[in-house]
This record gives structure tokens, C-alpha cells and sequence, in this order.
């Protein structure tokens, strides 16, 4: 699908915004390269611009106009990136990133995290020099969990940002959907970024989605790469890569394998995701389009193979509602056990 069949795409509205988008995005935090959290790698490894700059492009040609980031990945580097990418093209994207972790950008390494209003309006003055560009169109605060009063504190500064036209509109990287319906009172709010997977689902969050009119983007909906189906039980990441770096909210690896557990899991569904002539990445990607109209998965990349492969699954559209009742059936009443939480609902 190229440029001439973007037109036929299906396009969902960004929640209340009044914005819309193709609903499979890019998500962009393995282009951001190496940097560490707590001391451990956070990233994907090794990266190419050159070669992310042209999967970006061919994202665009295939339809594709959402872009998440957050300035955490790569301490700005990915944000560099996009803005070159985008050189000449803003109107084709609509730009979501993100704020809330300090970082030292020599060392590349994320330091704390900070939502307080000095902080946002220097973090979005950073973030618009990096992408080039002079508005971001969504502005998500990227810490997961906070208090009433910092949340309101930040609402009030992210709506100042809103009507100065920094920003156009605003939202949060959360799985607390009880705190994030708290945010709706603002008019600027328009979206929140949860996880989702075909083993991860996150109904109260969608149903709150649903009933305010905000959009659902979708992060780790690949489950790290799990759903694309390369893992076996054989293999080792690097301890460069963030699913080895032992992080304790990576919940699909352990030591750099994928979980045995997972593994079998993805066995039982693995001909249900298929339907269709799908490959299982973009039956993963088809099982998030059914399950809401209110959700943008935005799977990661690194080559321009990852963003045709993912972005085809428009074409494929939503997977049937008997297939989903079928994959419902084999997982949803049977919970994995002893599955760790995944931290504080911020990391992908």
C-alpha cells in the first residue's frame, strides 16, 4: 500500500479531538538507541538513522500519520530522529511524545522523573527544538502513577501549553484508568496510552476510553516482540537489548529468554491469529483493532521489514469477531501465574 491508497485507509478519530489517524501507528522508542534506566540498558540495541529515517518514510507512504515517542528514548535521541525524518513533512504525522524522566543526556542515561510546571514547560521547549517543529500535536506525561495533586498541577500546566499552542492536545501513559478518568475535566485531554496485548488486556481502561471519548494508544502491543512469533525456546538476547537487562517489569522475557509460559500461550493461539492469511504480527495487531474502535496500537521498529510487515495489518483490518470469541475462550479466563506486575505502568 503506497501513497495512493492512503486515502482508503479506515481512519479512527483521536478521541475528542478532532484529529484522526490511520490506527496502527509507529512507535518509536527502539530508534532512540542505547541509554539506561537504574543502570541498566533501556534500549534495543544498536540502531541505523539512516535506516530509521526511511522506515519512518515508508511508514508514511503506507498510510500510517501517528508517531509516539517520549524524549526518555535515547535521552531525545529518537525525537532527533522523527524531527529529521519529518523535515519538510509535519503535516503529514500527527506527533505524540512524552515527558516525566529527568535524564543526562552525555551519559545517556534517564536520572528521575519530574511533572511539576517549571519542569513541563522546559521539557516541551526541548522536545519541539529536537522534532523541529514549532507544536506537538499529542503531549503525554509519561510517569504512570501520580498524586491528585500533582496530576491536577499538571493538567493546569499542560492546558496553559494547550492554549499558547505549544502543544494541541494532551494525554497520559497510564494503566490506572480510575486516575485517568479524573483527567476528562480537562477539554485538552483527549487520550490515554496503555498496555495492551493479546496477553495483556486492559478492559476498565478501554471502557473508560470508550465512555469519555478518548483514544486508547496501544504500547507493547506486540508484547515486545513476542507476538511476532521469532522467539523460541532457544533464545538469548544480548544483555544490550531491555529485554535481558533484567528489568523487573519486563514480564514476556526472563534472562534474556522468552518465558516458557508465554511461549505456550502463543502456541495455543498461534493458528486463530493467522486468520486470514495474517502473519501473527499482524494478528496481534488485528486482535487490538477488534477490540475496541477506540485503540491505536503503535508496534516499535527498526527496519523498514518491521514497518511494512506491521502496517499491512491495515489492509487486513480488524480480525473477525469469531476468531476473537475463539482466542477469548483459550485465554481470557486463565490468567498466567505468578506474572510480576509491570512496574508503574509507564515502560512498554
Amino acid at each position: 500500500m503506497l501513497a495512493s491508497d492512503i486515502s482508503a485507509i479506515n481512519r479512527r478519530p483521536l478521541g475528542r479531538s478532532g484529529l484522526a489517524a490511520a490506527p496502527i501507528g509507529l512507535g518509536c522508542w527502539a530508534i532512540g538507541g542505547y541509554f539506561t534506566l537504574d543502570g541498566k540498558p533501556d534500549g534495543w540495541g544498536e540502531v541505523d538513522d539512516e535506516q530509521s529515517i526511511r522506515a519512518i518514510h515508508l511508514g508514511l507512504e503506507m498510510g500510517a500519520s501517528l508517531i509516539d515517542t517520549a524524549d526518555a528514548y535515547g535521552t531525545g535521541h529518537s525525537e532527533e530522529v522523527i524531527g529529521r525524518a519529518l523535515g519538510g513533512r509535519r503535516a503529514d504525522a500527527i506527533i505524540a511524545t512524552k515527558f516525566g524522566y529527568t535524564y543526562d543526556r552525555a551519559a545517556r542515561a534517564l536520572v528521575s522523573t519530574d511533572v511539576s510546571p517549571a519542569y513541563i514547560e522546559q521539557a516541551c521547549a526541548a522536545s519541539l527544538e529536537r522534532l523541529g517543529t514549532d507544536y506537538i500535536d499529542l503531549y503525554q506525561i509519561h510517569v504512570g502513577e501520580l498524586s491528585a495533586d500533582l496530576a491536577d498541577a499538571a493538567g493546569e500546566t499542560l492546558e496553559k501549553l494547550a492554549e499558547k499552542g505549544a502543544i494541541r492536545f494532551w494525554g497520559w501513559s497510564t494503566d490506572n484508568a480510575a486516575a485517568a478518568k479524573r483527567m476528562v475535566k480537562f477539554p485538552h485531554f483527549v487520550a490515554v496510552q496503555q498496555e495492551l496485548n493479546v496477553f495483556t488486556d486492559g478492559p476498565a481502561m478501554l471502557a473508560m476510553c470508550e465512555g469519555n471519548n478518548l483514544a486508547s494508544l496501544n504500547r507493547s502491543p506486540l508484547a515486545m516482540g513476542f507476538l511476532s512469533g521469532k522467539f523460541s525456546p532457544e533464545t538469548r538476547l544480548p544483555p544490550s537489548d531491555v529485554r535481558a537487562a533484567g528489568h523487573s517489569w519486563v514480564r514476556f522475557f526472563e534472562d534474556g529468554r522468552p518465558r516458557a509460559d508465554y511461549l505456550h500461550r502463543l502456541a495455543e493461539v498461534r493458528v486463530l491469529l493467522q486468520t486470514g492469511g495474517r502473519t501473527l504480527a499482524q494478528g496481534a495487531l488485528g486482535w487490538i483493532l477488534a477490540r475496541s474502535p477506540n485503540t491505536f496500537p503503535i508496534p516499535g521498529f527498526k527496519t523498514e521489514a518491521q514497518v511494512r510487515e506491521n502496517l499491512a495489518a491495515l489492509e487486513k483490518g480488524p480480525l473477525p469477531s469469531a476468531t476473537m470469541a475463539e482466542i477469548d475462550a483459550l485465554l481470557g479466563t486463565r490468567p498466567i501465574k505468578g506474572d510480576r506486575s509491570a512496574g508503574n505502568g509507564t515502560r512498554r
